[in-house]
């Protein structure tokens, strides 16, 4: 296109250069050395303007040229501003979104199986990405901290004994009293040589076998008797007392100094620091290793579970109006909040990325992008040049010929 623009001058040079010299010969020639000079004034003039824009023109630094290399850095201020100012407006931003359907959308996209796949797909990457990049030490730590936080610094005597009252108050434990009495109650059936013979080990040498043998039989009728009257019985005196006593020592855990210290004890010698660590050390390594074989299986429950929650939620977003809605807004809020919070950050990333451009690259890259159009500008002129030449000659021609 330069090519082609220069050659129009040069054309127009030679014309000027004829007609001008037959002029006199030939009088109507000065109609076409007129065009000719108008055609490469415009073409000269629009040659400069263009050169002026991205150079100096003909390394001349005239003054007010070279312009996109000079003023570059205030040419990405000023893109910059434009677009904070017309692009990252809260109510441009909110107006686009409200129009958008965002939610409906989505919502269609998910509740296709192959999307569901995809995202299933993205998520087991992105798992598999974090423990790469996680420390075990580092998870371990953090989780030994929560640990010491949440379980082991806060003392147990207070919130077990709450628990336990609330427990024993709505009688939820009758059940496991009511197991143990028929546990106990199987045992004592099926070990009567144990209970007689347990008799008969506890009295004394001078007494007869035969008396062992008949105290061992008493002793166990009683004691299956008693058995019996607690199991039949749910207000039995032992089951009472029972109530009791659990009731006291749950009152006891929230408000006795000693109880409390006792329940601290036991709670030292269950969670000491190699325990604690320990365990934090097996509750990371489970939950890593179950998480990766999950999301490396693709018929895995975790896997389809996933997929069925995902084409769930699309099925949602597309069918129920006021859900939709719902996510629509927090859409909306949340890009009118980044964009009321960061536009200028935002709008900053153009002018420091056109700073950081070298001005003659920068010139170089926007001339090769609209050069096409410039050429035509000098095109143009040359044209305009030679009808506007033409038109004064013939103006000027006709007034004072």
């Amino acid at each position: 296109m330069k090519t082609f623009a220069t050659s129009m001058l040069v054309v127009m040079a030679i014309i000027f250069l004829g007609a001008f010299a037959f002029q006199e010969q030939y009088p109507w020639l000065q109609y076409v050395r007129a065009a000719a000079e108008g055609g490469m004034v415009g073409a000269i003039a629009d040659w400069f303007a263009v050169t002026a824009l991205f150079k100096h023109p003909m390394g001349l630094k005239v003054p007010h040229t070279a312009i996109i290399p000079r003023k570059k850095d205030q040419i990405g201020l000023s893109l910059g501003q434009f677009v904070e100012e017309n692009f990252l407006s809260e109510s441009v931003v909110r107006s686009k979104l409200d129009t958008a359907r965002i939610a409906e959308k989505a919502g269609a996209w998910l509740e296709r199986p192959e999307s569901a796949d995809r995202v299933a797909a993205e998520g087991a990457a992105l798992i598999r990405g974090m423990f790469t990049v996680l420390n075990d030490d580092a998870v371990q730590g953090v989780i030994e901290s929560l640990v010491r936080k949440h379980v082991v610094e806060p003392p147990w005597g207070p919130p077990v004994g709450r628990m336990a009252e609330r427990i024993f108050d709505e009688g939820h434990h009758h059940r496991l009293v009511d197991l143990l009495v028929d546990r106990t109650a199987d045992w004592v059936d099926a070990n009567y040589a144990v209970v007689t013979r347990v008799v008969a080990q506890r009295s004394p040498t001078w007494v007869p076998r035969l008396v062992d043998g008949v105290v061992g039989d008493r002793v166990y009728a009683e004691v299956s008797k008693f058995i019996r009257a607690v199991q039949d019985d749910p207000r039995h005196e032992v089951r009472i007392a029972l109530d009791k006593y659990l009731k006291d020592l749950a009152d006891d855990l929230q408000h006795r100094p000693d109880t409390i210290a006792k329940a601290e004890e036991i709670k030292a010698q269950l969670l000491d620091d190699p325990r604690v660590r320990d365990l934090t050390a097996r509750t990371w390594s489970t939950v890593k290793t179950a998480l990766l074989e999950a999301v490396n299986d693709p018929d895995s429950e975790l896997t389809a579970n996933f997929k069925a929650a995902v084409r769930d939620f699309g099925s949602r977003l597309s069918q129920d109006p006021e859900l939709a809605g719902k996510v629509n807004r927090w859409i909306s809020d949340g890009a009118a909040y980044a964009v009321r919070t960061y536009r200028s950050e935002i709008a900053g990333v153009i002018s420091e990325t056109v700073e950081r451009w070298d001005a003659k690259e920068t010139s170089r890259k926007i001339e090769l992008q609209i050069g096409k159009d410039l050429q035509f500008i000098r095109i143009n002129g040359t044209v305009v040049g030679a009808l506007a030449g033409l038109t004064i000659f013939s103006a000027a021609h006709a007034v004072f010929g």
